[in-house]
């Protein structure tokens, strides 16, 4: 162990066991522990897939509803047209309107989430190559390609994300907050896994998921017992 760690590195490295695979209920409890942060940090879950993304029919993404929401203010740009605009607003977007695409032309991305109708999909050609990288160009498989953008927008506020395989065959999500109870994140968490569980390509051969992570912003990893899955 490195001299360099501070007191409060320290003590997460003597509570997490490099050579144990904890269950969900015990990781939750030991992830509370070890946040010492002085704000409400989020619960990522970090789920290691047996796929080959290289392959577009082992291409893991999608949506699901965590039931408690993610704590999270997300921030919404809805590219609809003038007659969906005060629609969207109510519904709860952050920037309405298809003034935005000249800003993001010029660089702006301030955003976590781009809800866009079929009808303008043609004229984000120009910005494609701007928002395809940071995953935010519209897609009808993360249901951000909306006729009803303003369900959409209500989904998301109130607990829908989307999630994304990345080269590695790693989904990566927030799941809630150390504020949140413990029984709050263990079904947040049960709900994503099924999610992840439901969405195995039938082309995926061998284990299909081979670990799985927790971990709170600024703390290690906690590995998780697979086992804590099998009959929830």
């Amino acid at each position: 162990m490195s001299k360099k760690l501070t007191k409060n590195k320290k003590k997460i490295f003597y509570k997490i066991s490099t050579k144990e695979k904890y269950s969900l209920e015990k990781a939750i409890l030991l992830l509370k522990e070890i946040n010492f942060v002085k704000f409400d940090a989020s619960i990522d879950i970090a789920v290691h897939l047996g796929i080959d993304s290289r392959f577009p029919d082992q291409m893991i993404r999608g949506t699901v509803f965590l039931p408690h929401g993610t704590g999270k203010d997300i921030r919404i740009l809805a590219l609809v047209p003038k007659d969906k605009e005060l629609e969207s607003k109510k519904a709860g977007a952050d920037y309405v309107g298809l003034n935005y695409i000249e800003k993001i032309e010029s660089g702006w991305t301030d955003v976590d989430i781009i809800i866009a109708t079929p009808s303008v999909m043609s004229t984000l050609g120009n910005v494609g190559k701007i928002l395809g990288p940071k995953g935010l160009m519209p897609n009808p498989k993360m249901e951000t390609i909306s006729i009803n953008p303003e369900q959409s927008i209500k989904e998301i506020k109130t607990g829908k994300i989307t999630f994304k395989a990345d080269r590695y065959g790693i989904v990566h999500a927030s799941i809630g907050r150390v504020s949140f109870s413990n029984q709050y994140l263990l079904e947040n968490i049960l709900e994503f896994m099924k999610i992840i569980i439901r969405n195995k390509p039938s082309s995926s051969k061998g284990f299909y998921i081979k670990s799985i992570y927790l971990s709170s912003t600024m703390s290690y990893g906690i590995p998780l017992d697979l086992k804590s899955f099998a009959n929830k």
